[in-house]
């Protein structure tokens, strides 16, 4: 039986330690209460938020004015699937402690996606990545709700349309959907498909996947393609991650972040000529190509050489938001800070940078009731 809370406080349920209240509040403890959750709010005509670990999400201070459906099924499962393992984790499923068991079982291909809060629910819509691995690389299907027939659906990851922290599931969740008389609100960050389940294809290996990122392989001493033990991998990935305050950690308060609030901006190739000729002698935007002959540019040089510096705060705002301390893409909220705080704090930095840069930073997480 579902059990609906009604004004629980959002800002408990998210890494910023911000949000308002939600109208509805509803713990789902199994894939079945998730589904039926979502489906009684559609029946209604409510607006749903499916909440998973709250890392990635900006809530408004108003809250939500619908139904937040916690998903809280965790488990993993593992197969035979040729040379590899086929593991399936449920929405609900930590991710680090998921990056961990597969570990420990002897798999690699997700060592280097140590740290990451949340759940392993949200890592397809994110596409999430980091130190040379995305999720994209191992998933091959994704069991889910689909809100507009009401049935569930098993979709390849061939069909998930992945790209730079993104997907169709987060490119759908930002336009409505009207389905039997019920409007899916994009601001809920849920949209037709509700994930259920993930299923990543894993190398039988104590050694990691090739290290490609740069600043991991000189941590860890090696060339880039080269691979390590992956719990050497891990290990270095949650020391660079601590020193960033990216590992969630109670003492520290950077940690109450979003992680990085930008993403590294994709441009032209000419736009980024025209930058590179603006800029003096000595400096260089750290750069990387990017797709179909584009430039992907470093989001934190960016704010840090537009005047934001770590640390950096509205002035006026003495216990509001400010940047990390640790690292310039962290948007953070050490005191008792407001996501009003959040959001003027990170249009000053975007307009910031757009004004000395003509880039336009675009935010990572996902806003509830508020925007840019």
């Amino acid at each position: 039986m579902l059990i609906t809370t009604e004004q629980v406080r959002l800002a408990d349920y998210t890494t910023l330690h911000l949000g308002g209240p939600a109208e509805r509040f509803v713990p789902a403890a199994t894939e079945e209460d998730l589904v039926a959750a979502v489906r009684a709010a559609d029946a209604e005509a409510q607006p749903v938020l499916v909440l998973g670990g709250g890392s990635n999400l900006v809530v408004a201070d108003e809250g939500f004015p619908g139904v937040v459906v916690l998903a809280a099924a965790g488990g993993v499962e593992f197969a035979a699937d040729g040379d590899a393992v086929a593991v399936t984790a449920a929405a609900g499923q930590d991710w680090d402690e998921f990056v961990q068991r597969c570990l420990a079982e002897g798999l690699s291909g997700v060592e280097c996606l140590s740290g990451i809060p949340g759940r392993a629910g949200a890592t397809p819509i994110q596409n999430v990545n980091a130190y040379g691995q995305d999720v994209a690389h191992t998933i091959t299907s994704v069991r889910a709700y689909d809100r507009l027939t009401c049935g569930i659906v098993q979709m390849a990851g061939a069909d998930c349309g992945f790209g730079y922290r993104t997907s169709m599931f987060k490119r759908q969740a930002a336009g409505a959907l009207a389905s039997r008389g019920a409007v899916l609100n994009p601001a809920a960050a849920t949209g037709r498909f509700v994930i259920l389940a993930v299923t990543f294809r894993l190398a039988v290996s104590p050694l990691s996947a090739p290290v490609r990122y740069g600043e991991l392989s000189r941590v860890l001493g090696v060339t880039e393609d080269e691979r390590v033990p992956a719990a050497l991998a891990r290990a270095a990935v949650l020391e660079l991650r601590r020193g960033k305050g990216m590992v969630l950690d109670a003492a520290d308060p950077d940690t109450r972040s979003a992680g990085s609030f930008f993403t590294n901006p994709i441009v032209r190739a000419s736009q980024y000529e025209a930058l590179a000729s603006r800029l003096p002698g000595d400096a260089a935007v750290p750069h990387w190509p990017a797709e179909d002959g584009q430039v992907k540019l470093s989001a934190a040089w960016l704010i840090e050489h537009a005047g934001f510096g770590k640390g950096y705060r509205l002035a006026g705002d003495p216990d509001g938001a400010r940047i990390s301390t640790k690292h310039a893409l962290a948007l953070t909220n050490p005191g008792q800070g407001s996501t009003a705080s959040l959001i003027r704090l990170a249009r000053e930095v975007r307009e910031g940078v757009l004004g000395a840069f003509s880039v336009e930073l675009t935010n990572e997480p996902v806003m509830v009731g508020v925007a840019l």
